[in-house]
């Protein structure tokens, strides 16, 4: 039987991430030269970023118009060096591919004659004060984060002794009564019902909650409680990587369970294979129990010791030595 997939169009929706300049300023603390230009209406849709050194000599074969362009401090020389004239022109040229903006670092300030060439296009200029290897490496890192590929989910992410557990079923199957429990042996809530799940890295996913609801936890037939007020700001985690995902399922006696865990099962979500255990409940089973045993069970194979396979090789030296004893 194939492997579930988490995808849009089958259990996520996938949801397309964009964020203005004006987050980008916001964040990088840059210094805006251009304050006509309205920055919350310029996007930025892809998280690298493009040294603008090869198009301030005029060449702009393969130029990657999408991206943030950062001019630093060889570029800054190259402009002192150059013909003013050239350089405005190229500049302006720049501009006209509609870039989301144009950083200078060092708190370098260009001359009027540049801004005015960028801002004729609409394009923003800032500055920053960072030195251009740190400007370039924090601004990729936070928006390869913002811009990852993510897809919202119907479920609980949870932090259970370090590890995100993704807690999945029907409507109505108990994920939220679980997490509650969970929360009240101590461990974490990163977000109830709907899960916005990240794709970082090609290894690293990372869920969070939606703002509208962040904290909030419902319950059938007690109505919204704030997890924050009742159990204190240590119950609350905004993101977690997520290390396996549980789904749980109304107890099917016709349905053969895996009883020793040899055999390992993955969901697919955004292309990164996560661990999957299916939990089969009906009344009388502590789910959040099982659901720390699982956690737990699962950093233990991470660290190399597999429970399954020391069971295994118990049962087969014991099944040896009974052989041999009769011989």
């Amino acid at each position: 039987m194939a492997e579930p997939s988490l995808l849009a169009g089958s259990l996520g929706e996938l949801i397309d991430e964009k964020i203005s300049v004006q987050d980008l300023v916001n964040k990088m603390k840059l210094n805006v030269l251009t304050p006509q230009i309205d920055l919350s209406d310029r996007m930025i849709s892809f998280y690298d970023v493009n040294r603008a050194a090869l198009q301030l000599t005029g060449f702009f074969d393969h130029f990657d118009k999408n991206r943030v362009q950062v001019v630093g401090k060889v570029e800054q020389q190259y402009i002192a060096d150059s013909d003013e004239d050239k350089i405005v022109e190229n500049f302006k040229k720049l501009a006209s591919f509609h870039v989301p903006c144009v950083v200078f670092t060092r708190n370098y300030t260009p001359s009027e004659k540049i801004i005015d060439a960028c801002a004729s296009e609409g394009v923003p200029c800032c500055n920053s004060s960072l030195t251009t290897s740190e400007l370039v490496s924090e601004m990729i890192r936070w928006l390869r984060v913002e811009l990852a590929p993510c897809i919202s989910i119907h479920g609980v992410l949870v932090d259970v002794y370090g590890e995100g557990v993704l807690i999945l079923g029907d409507s109505g199957v108990g994920k939220s009564e679980a997490a509650l429990e969970l929360l009240k042996r101590g461990h974490r809530l990163v977000t109830d019902d709907v899960v916005e799940i990240r794709k970082v890295s090609d290894e690293t996913l990372v869920g969070s909650a939606p703002a509208i609801t962040k904290d909030f936890i419902e319950l059938r037939g007690i109505g919204i409680i704030n997890v924050r007020d009742l159990f204190g700001f240590e119950a609350i985690k905004d993101t977690q990587t997520i290390d396996m995902v549980i789904h749980i399922a109304e107890w099917d006696k016709d349905k053969v369970y895996d009883r020793m865990g040899l055999e390992e099962h993955h969901m697919d979500i955004l292309g990164k294979k996560v661990i999957l255990h299916e939990i089969p409940i009906r009344p009388g089973r502590n789910l959040a129990i099982i659901v720390e045993c699982a956690a737990v069970n699962n950093r233990a194979k991470k660290m190399g010791y597999n429970a399954a396979q020391e069971f295994l090789e118990r049962v087969r030296v014991n099944t040896e030595g009974t052989f041999k004893g009769k011989e």
